[in-house]
C-alpha cells in the first residue's frame, strides 16, 4: 500500500458509490465533492480506482452496507458513510451533525488533509506468503511459529475453568492478505482475546487468541471468513486500519538515543523511555513497529500533522479479575472473574528451562504502574560483569516494561515487557511477561489477593 496526499478532492471522491459500477468511469467527472458514502479499503484507505463490472462480488453486512469481494472472497472494499470518513473542516461549529461529527457537506478543504491509497485491482490481488520471514528483530527457530503449531482449546471441567492443550487441525488461513490477518488480529483484540501485537501475519498468538474468543463467547469464529470479520469490525468499533494526525506531544517525547543491554548502563539513564515515535506509537496502537512503518512508507514520524494510517484497538477491558491462570505449555495468561467467566486471555512468555516459573497457586502482592526495577544478582538472575545492586529507572522499556504485578512467591511477578513481538515466542528469568498493554489492563482490572495458578 502506498500512501499518498491528494491534490484534488474530486480524484479523491471520483469512488464515491453512489450509482451502479458500469456507469462509474463516465460519470467520475460530474462528481461533486461529497456524496453519501464512500468505498474504503482494509487499510482504511479511500479507493483510488474504479471497479470494473464483474471484477468484484459486492455483498451486504450486517448493517446493509455493501462490502466488495474479489473472486477469491477477499475483502476489497468497505462502503460506509463519508461523514464518518472525512476530517473535520475547520469552519466546523460545535454542534454540528452527526453527533458531533461534522457535516461533511460543509466541507472547505482541499483534499490536502484526506489521504488515499493504492491498492492492486481486485484481479491481481498481491499476497505475502505468510510464513516467509521471522517477525521483525527475531531471529532464529525462536522467532517463527512452526507449521506444526496447533490451534489451542480451552474447556469446563466441574464448573470450574481450566485450560488444556488439545491437538486439533493447524489454523489455516493461506492466501489472506496481511491487511485481513490485521483486521482479524484487531477484532480479537477488541474482544479481550489478545493476540499480542497487531502485525498482519499469521501464527500461534492468533490460534491461541481465537480458542480463547470461543470459550469466551460460545462462538467459533471462521477467521478465513474475511466479510463476517469486517462486519463484526464495523459493531465493534470501525475500520481495523484508521487516520492518525501526529502532534507535537508525539513528535517531542521524551525519548533516549537507545536502550543499552548492559544494567549497569540502563542504571546511569534518566528514564527507560521510548527511542523513536514509531516505537510509541506502535504501544500506543497495540502494533509491531515494523508493521506499523510498512503501513506508512516514506512517512516522516517526527513531523507534527503527519498523517499516518494506525490499528484501532478496542477499549481497555473492564471487570473485577478474581483468578488468574498462567498456562506454561500454552504460554498463555487467563483471566476469570468471581463467577468463573474467562473475560480476557493474554498471549505470555512465561519462565525457561534454566529459569522456570513457580508451581502451584499463589496471590497478587500488590499492583505498581510505572515501576522502577532492582537488580540484584543475589536474588535473581546474574546479568553481565553487575555484581552489586543497581536501581534501574522507571520506562515502558525497562526490565519489567511500565507494570509489576508482584505475587506472594518473593521476586516473581507478572509484568510488561520493551520487546511486545517477543511475547509468547521465547523465555523470560521465571516471571509472566506480557505486552505493556495488555499487563496494564490487566492490572487495572485485578486487585490484590486475587490467586494466580500456575499450570503445566
Amino acid at each position: 500500500m502506498t500512501l499518498s496526499r491528494t491534490t484534488s478532492l474530486g480524484l479523491a471522491l471520483a469512488v464515491l458509490f453512489q450509482v451502479p459500477l458500469a456507469e462509474r468511469a463516465a460519470a467520475q467527472s460530474t462528481y461533486r465533492p461529497f456524496t453519501e458514502m464512500v468505498l474504503v479499503s482494509p487499510e482504511g484507505d479511500l479507493l483510488d480506482y474504479t471497479p470494473e463490472r464483474g471484477s468484484v462480488v459486492i455483498s451486504r453486512d450486517r448493517m446493509g452496507r455493501r462490502v466488495l469481494l474479489d473472486h477469491s472472497g477477499n475483502v476489497v472494499a468497505l462502503e460506509i458513510p463519508a461523514e464518518t470518513y472525512f476530517p473535520r473542516p475547520s469552519n466546523a461549529r460545535p454542534g454540528d451533525a452527526y453527533g458531533g461529527v461534522p457535516d461533511y457537506r460543509t466541507y472547505r478543504g482541499n483534499g490536502d488533509d484526506i489521504a488515499t491509497g493504492t491498492i492492486p485491482a481486485p484481479t491481481r490481488v498481491e499476497r505475502t506468503p505468510l510464513d516467509a520471514q521471522p517477525l521483525p528483530g527475531q531471529q532464529g527457530e525462536a522467532a517463527q511459529d512452526e507449521p506444526t503449531e496447533t490451534l489451542a482449546s480451552l474447556e469446563t471441567e466441574n464448573a470450574r475453568p481450566e485450560v488444556t492443550v488439545r491437538p486439533q487441525t493447524p489454523l489455516a488461513l493461506n492466501g489472506k492478505s496481511r491487511s485481513e490477518i490485521a483486521a482479524l488480529q484487531t477484532f480479537l483484540d477488541r474482544e479481550g482475546a489478545s493476540p499480542g501485537v497487531i502485525d498482519g501475519r499469521n501464527g500461534s498468538n492468533v490460534a491461541k487468541a481465537l480458542a480463547a474468543y470461543e470459550t469466551m463467547t460460545g462462538e467459533r469464529l471462521d477467521p478465513a471468513n474475511s466479510e463476517d470479520i469486517m462486519q463484526r469490525l464495523s459493531v465493534s468499533g470501525g475500520l481495523p486500519i484508521v487516520n492518525y494526525t501526529i502532534t507535537p506531544e508525539d513528535a517531542a517525547g521524551p525519548y533516549v538515543a537507545s536502550i543499552p543491554e548492559d544494567y549497569g548502563l540502563k542504571a546511569q539513564l534518566p528514564a527507560m523511555s521510548y527511542t523513536s515515535v514509531t516505537e510509541a506509537l506502535a504501544e500506543r496502537f497495540h502494533m509491531d513497529e515494523a508493521y506499523l512503518k510498512e503501513l506508512n512508507p516514506g512517512v516522516d514520524f517526527t513531523i507534527p500533522g503527519s498523517i499516518i494510517k494506525v490499528i484501532s484497538p478496542g477499549e481497555r477491558k473492564t471487570g473485577t479479575v478474581t483468578r488468574i491462570v498462567a498456562d506454561k505449555a500454552q504460554k498463555q495468561v487467563f483471566a476469570y472473574d468471581d463467577t468463573g467467566a474467562l473475560i480476557a486471555a493474554y498471549p505470555a512468555t512465561i519462565g525457561s528451562s534454566d529459569t522456570p516459573s513457580p508451581s502451584g497457586t499463589h496471590t497478587v502482592d500488590r499492583i505498581a504502574l510505572d515501576p522502577g526495577y532492582t537488580y540484584n544478582p543475589k536474588i535473581n538472575f546474574k546479568q553481565g560483569e553487575n555484581h552489586g545492586i543497581l536501581q534501574i529507572p522507571p520506562g515502558p522499556n525497562g526490565p519489567v516494561g511500565n507494570v509489576w504485578i508482584a505475587l506472594s512467591k518473593p521476586t516473581y511477578g507478572i509484568h510488561g515487557t520493551p520487546e511486545p513481538s517477543k511475547i509468547g515466542k521465547t523465555n523470560s528469568h521465571g516471571c509472566v511477561r506480557l505486552t505493556n498493554w495488555d499487563a496494564t489492563e490487566l492490572a487495572k482490572m485485578v486487585k490484590v489477593g486475587a490467586t494466580v495458578e500456575f499450570i503445566d
